[in-house]
């Protein structure tokens, strides 16, 4: 979830906010929520412009512009002041590194302190960031955090001028039965995962479910499982020192020719530059 300003429900334990770093205008955090279906939500609010990657789980996001399912690689974007709910009705638990921007600070990074949308899907513009941002967290060398903050909201604002998808589309069946789907493949994305299958798993006909997915999640099965994959070996990559061949298996791809292609594709750059990249940060440290 997004950093919080207001709660009204004492009797829930709140998510737990790490600091991870801060300065003039800026703090960035780690969250960790362990609310579940049993949990009633209530009402929050953003206290600054909030861009939040969710690294793990999903929950739903509503305010009065609608509602969206926010799940892995995806970006939840809070304008300051705006209220709105976190439920988590269909899984426990999700884990968030939350950049906030006070409406000054936005304005020097020549942007509105207020988004159009109320989500930026998992797309590929996001994933080197992404992937930076979950690496900075477990310790590996990168950009800064401020950096690192600066190149997201610069994204974020660009990605959301052009972000057109209506909010609040799909029902609520449509969302439970991707939001399981998602949990499946988060759970364990190793696994083959074919359209067929999870469709099945969804009880719904393989074209019928690819739209709903779309629909709810904003990319396809195929985009969500390569993206959490790609992802994975990414951290691996500048946490562990593993030959890329056996990172490339073990994160599901079936050859390393496959996954250098893929990984090229969505960071820009072969899976040997990204480790030279992290070793270069470490070094110049």
């Amino acid at each position: 979830m997004a950093k919080i300003a207001a709660r009204s429900n004492p009797g829930v334990t709140p998510p737990q906010a790490q600091v991870l770093a801060r300065g003039d205008g800026w703090s960035v955090s780690e969250i960790v929520c362990t609310l579940g279906p049993r949990d009633r939500p209530f009402e929050e609010r953003h206290s600054s412009v909030s861009i939040a990657i969710v690294a793990a789980g999903s929950f739903l996001y509503r305010s009065h512009a609608g509602r969206e399912l926010l799940t892995p690689g995806s970006l939840m974007l809070g304008s300051a002041g705006r209220s709105f709910e976190c439920s988590h009705e269909h899984g426990t638990g999700d884990r968030c590194i939350s950049f906030s921007y006070s409406p000054a600070r936005f304005d020097r990074l020549d942007a509105q302190p207020h988004f159009q949308s109320m989500r930026l899907p998992p797309v590929r513009p996001l994933s080197p960031l992404i992937a930076q941002a979950s690496a900075l967290l477990a310790g590996a060398p990168g950009p800064s955090w401020e950096e690192l903050g600066v190149e997201l909201a610069a994204q974020a604002v660009q990605l959301d001028r052009g972000h057109s998808q209506a909010s609040g589309s799909a029902g609520p069946a449509a969302i439970a039965r991707v939001a399981r789907i998602l949990r499946a493949i988060e759970n364990d994305p190793d696994a083959p995962h074919d359209l067929t299958a999870l469709a099945g798993e969804a009880r719904l006909s393989p074209f019928h479910f690819l739209r709903t997915f779309q629909e709810v999640a904003g990319v396809t099965p195929h985009q969500f499982l390569l993206r959490q994959r790609l992802r994975r070996a990414a951290l691996r990559l500048s946490t562990q020192p593993a030959k890329v061949v056996d990172i490339a298996l073990d994160c599901g791809f079936g050859d390393v020719s496959n996954f250098n292609r893929n990984f090229r594709a969505e960071f820009g750059m072969s899976p040997r530059a990204w480790r030279k990249l992290g070793t270069g940060a470490r070094q110049s440290g």
